[in-house]
């Protein structure tokens, strides 16, 4: 049984409780990383937004390209799109951003130095004055013989790094390293790197009612030096550190499944601040007949996951075609599968605020947009410019006629039929008192660039600000991906209460 000063891990917001059914089912609150106080227009906030959704997409196939000698996962920790869950470490606050993206469990821990870090942690909702943990006293470094080093060293075999850990040579010839540890590893981000050290202790999960959860042997990253990643991140991709795959070992109902729900927030500051559920394991997605607050709720519509071998941590699906009212347009055949290289296919990207799409294929979803809405409507020129996002459009009317978006993935009928607030995102222009108040409504999907420059990585991503709405499962045992509409904040509200 772990001392009290063993590292106790407290999911929470603000203080709140984590919830769990008696089946075995762990619910989170993610919250959004956006400070109110971040952004000084609606001009602005998009801009950031679309900037880094361009810099996450383009710099994951930049890496890919120019670097195979270090581990790399991509998440460009700039505020304004990410979620964020949170713990407490002795009693120590602790944020982290939830990342489908990248396979390891990592946060500053002391002393730390962290590299061109002013002013990120101020500009978003976790600015907090309290310094990164301590290690309790019960953390014990990983051993350079376990899996999990080989598994933060790329794969390294466990010999080469007990060498790198100054095991003598007839200790590595008879296995007998275990007690020397896994050595030093570095990762690196979109816009940062990392140093850690892998250790292992006791979590606690203190629950809604008396009894605690009990984890052994928890793996985590420990940073002692970062270049501009002040936040720790919880990896949720493929891969034996990520935590779904450390909840599989405590109980396989609790790691071989997981969701999330995001409140639809259209960057709202009300409705970034309500909670989404972050769901941990199996609660009946497949029965007929359910309902939340009395309301029916829709079935998944499931796409099977596509293995990648070169990025095994991506959640890469296939996309068929995307339909533009009555037009459908086939997607090219980089998204319908991916290659040995592991070029090609879509993937499902929590810390992605905006869908990107192929050069082609996304001139072919605005050119049918501006046939339909552009020939009624003026286009904002000068809206797209601030924002970097296009078409954009003026409407004077109340109603804007905007055509259906539908995702088809592949698969039999695994198509989603996108919210119009999923895609279209309107606002008042020149509410700063400069000009004349206008409405406008810009198109929410981005040109992800040439097919050409897509070799290596992703085809596509698909954002979160597009998965809004819905509640959107990795059912990691059967390998696929499921959508379904849902009232976010209700479903918080009702797995928080039962």
């Amino acid at each position: 049984m772990a001392t009290s000063s063993s590292l106790l891990l407290c999911f929470s917001l603000c203080f709140s409780l984590i919830f769990i059914s008696s089946s075995q089912t762990l619910f989170l609150p993610l919250t959004h990383s956006l400070s109110k106080t971040q952004f000084t227009s609606t001009h602005h906030l998009i801009k950031s937004a679309s900037t880094r959704s361009v810099t996450r997409f383009s710099r994951r196939h930049h890496h890919q390209k120019n670097s195979h000698k270090h581990r790399q996962v991509y998440l460009p920790l700039s505020p304004g799109s990410d979620y964020t869950l949170s713990f407490t470490l002795d009693s120590q606050p602790i944020f982290l951003y939830l990342d489908t993206g990248s396979d390891l469990v990592w946060f500053p821990c002391q002393p730390f130095e962290c590299i061109l870090c002013e002013g990120k942690v101020e500009n978003t909702s976790l600015a907090s004055s309290t310094p990164p943990p301590k290690l309790s006293k019960t953390a014990a470094p990983v051993s350079c013989k376990s899996s999990a080093c080989s598994a933060a060293h790329s794969n390294l075999p466990s010999s080469d790094l007990c060498a790198i850990s100054h095991c003598p040579l007839e200790s590595i010839e008879t296995s007998d390293c275990q007690k020397h540890s896994c050595p030093q590893f570095y990762y690196a981000y979109g816009d940062g790197s990392l140093i850690a050290r892998l250790y292992h202790d006791s979590i606690r999960l203190p629950l809604s009612n008396p009894t605690t959860l009990i984890f052994n042997n928890f793996t985590f990253g420990c940073a002692h030096t970062a270049l501009a990643e002040p936040i720790g991140v919880a990896g949720f991709g493929w891969g034996v550190l990520s935590l779904p795959a450390q909840l599989a070992t405590l109980s396989p109902q609790l790691g071989n499944q997981f969701s999330y729900c995001l409140v639809s927030h259209s960057f709202d500051s009300d409705r970034l601040r309500r909670p989404s559920p972050l769901i941990l394991g199996r609660y009946d997605h497949d029965e007929k007949e359910r309902r939340v607050n009395g309301v029916h709720k829709p079935r998944f519509v499931y796409t099977s996951m596509l293995d990648n071998p070169e990025h095994p941590y991506f959640y890469c699906v296939g996309l068929e075609g995307i339909s533009i009212g009555r037009k459908r347009i086939p997607a090219p055949g980089l998204l319908r599968k991916v290659d040995r290289e592991g070029s090609g296919g879509l993937v499902v990207d929590s810390g992605t605020t905006f869908t990107m799409l192929p050069a082609s294929m996304y001139g072919s979803v605005v050119a049918e947009f501006e046939s339909r809405v552009g020939r009624f409507n003026e286009r904002a020129r000068v809206i797209e410019e601030d924002t970097g996002l296009s078409p954009c459009y003026y409407f004077d009317n109340n109603v804007m006629n905007v055509p259906s978006v539908v995702l088809h993935f592949v698969g039999n009928g695994s198509s989603v039929v996108l919210p119009r607030r999923n895609y279209f995102y309107e606002f008042l222009d020149g509410g700063d008192g400069k000009g004349k108040k206008r409405k406008v409504g810009c198109l929410m999907l981005m040109n992800g660039g040439d097919e050409a420059e897509l070799s290596g990585g992703p085809g596509a991503t698909l954002g979160n600000y597009q998965q809004q709405g819905f509640e959107v499962v990795y059912d990691l045992e059967n390998r696929r991906v499921g959508f379904a509409r849902r009232e976010c904040a209700s479903l918080w509200e009702t797995l928080s209460q039962n």
